[in-house]
C-alpha cells in the first residue's frame, strides 16, 4: 500500500476495535488534565492478530525503505515494547525497552537490555502527543551513546507543538496514521457529523484551551 492507504485502512482498523474513540458531547479527561474528544489506546490491537501483523509489517516497511543500516530497535515503555520487539524479531535485530523513570532498585536501568549490541537505533512508539515522553526515550538512548536515526509511531494526534518538539530535537518521525485521515474516515462512517468537524479541529490546534 501506499502511505495514504496504510493511514486510512489503520485509522479505520483502530476504529473497528475501538482503539480509538471519539466523543465530543462528553470528552475524556487526560492524565494531564486536558478535555479530549479522542481517547486512543493502542495497546488493544495486541489483541488482535492479523491487525498487529500488519502495523509491525509497515513498520518493517519504512525501516527497511528509510534506515538501510541499523543495529537494533528500541520499544517505549509501556505501549511499544510488545510491538518494538516484534518489529525486532521480524528484522532479525535486537530489541532494547526504554523505561518513563528508572528502575526503583538493582541496578536503576532505565534502558533495558544490552545496549552493547549496536548503536544505530530506530525507536518504536504507540502514540504521539505532544511527544515529550517519546523524546525522553530518545535522550536516554543518545546518552547511552546510540546514534538514534528515527522514531516510527501507530498514531499521531498532529499537535503542533509535537512538531516542533520533535523538530528541535532533530528527531525524524513517520506514523502510521494520524488525526486528519481519522476524522475523514470517521466521517465517512457517519461516527462523526460534518458539524463536529471545526471542534474536533480546534481540539487538534489548542487541546490546552478546548472544552
Amino acid at each position: 500500500m501506499i502511505k495514504n492507504e496504510v493511514n486510512t485502512h489503520l485509522a479505520d482498523l483502530l476504529l473497528q476495535i475501538n482503539a480509538i474513540k471519539l466523543n465530543t458531547a462528553n470528552p475524556f479527561t487526560w492524565a494531564s488534565g486536558w478535555k479530549s474528544p479522542i481517547y486512543c489506546d493502542n495497546r488493544k490491537t495486541l489483541s488482535y492478530p492479523e491487525i498487529r501483523n500488519y502495523i509491525v509489517q509497515e513498520f518493517v516497511k519504512l525501516i527497511e525503505e528509510n534506515y538501510p543500516v541499523i543495529d537494533l530497535i528500541a520499544g517505549v515503555a509501556t505501549g511499544a515494547i510488545a510491538i518494538g520487539a516484534l518489529v525486532a524479531e521480524q528484522l532479525s535485530l535486537p530489541f532494547v525497552y526504554v523505561r518513563s523513570e528508572p528502575k526503583k532498585h538493582g541496578l536503576e536501568n532505565l534502558v533495558e537490555g544490552d545496549l552493547s549490541v549496536g548503536k544505530n537505533v530506530v525507536v518504536i512508539e504507540d502514540l504521539i502527543s505532544t511527544g515529550k515522553s517519546s523524546l525522553r526515550a530518545v535522550e536516554a538512548l543518545r546518552a547511552e551513546n546510540c546514534d538514534v536515526l528515527g522514531m516510527l509511531a501507530i498514531f499521531t494526534y498532529e499537535f503542533q507543538i509535537a512538531k516542533l518538539n520533535f523538530s528541535q530535537a532533530n528527531i525524524k518521525l513517520d506514523t502510521l496514521s494520524n488525526y486528519t485521515t481519522l476524522l475523514s474516515v470517521a466521517l465517512h462512517q457517519n461516527l462523526i457529523r460534518q458539524s463536529d468537524l471545526s471542534s474536533l479541529d480546534n481540539w487538534r490546534k489548542n487541546p490546552d484551551k478546548w472544552g
